[in-house]
């Protein structure tokens, strides 16, 4: 189970419709157990509608910046702009922190749907999302 708070799932979708036509994306951070406590956008350095790589920049500051608030990356977030929220075989691929939280966000139809996943070795797991 991974918990975000309403403000933190808003933001991420905001972000994603934001990066429209392009899948938008970026970073989860939180400190310990399975807590978002922020999320950060990032460029899609891919400039793609139908896959997303985090902008290597960004990772960095985003990551220094974390560890500066006592907090760490703990997954990413990004959306399909015409699919369900499911990770695509290039999203298991390149999944290649099993601790990380992987939040797929589909804005297929009107109203996001945003879904989170663990994906170990290939190997692709649901997890709740729970909203605090």
């Amino acid at each position: 189970m991974v918990t975000l708070t309403v403000d933190v799932r808003d933001r991420m979708v905001a972000h994603c419709l934001s990066a429209l036509p392009l899948e938008g994306c970026g970073l989860l951070l939180g400190s310990t157990g399975d807590s978002v406590v922020d999320v950060v956008g990032t460029r899609n350095a891919a400039g793609s509608a139908i896959l997303y790589e985090v902008d290597a920049a960004d990772h960095l500051v985003i990551d220094r910046r974390a560890r500066e608030q006592g907090l760490e990356v703990v997954g990413a977030f990004h959306s399909h702009t015409h699919t369900d929220a499911w990770p695509s075989p290039t999203d298991v691929a390149q999944a290649v922190d099993p601790d990380w939280h992987w939040v797929v966000i589909s804005l297929r139809h009107f109203e996001p749907v945003v879904r989170s996943f663990r994906i170990i070795d290939g190997a692709v797991e649901q997890e709740t999302v729970g909203l605090a």
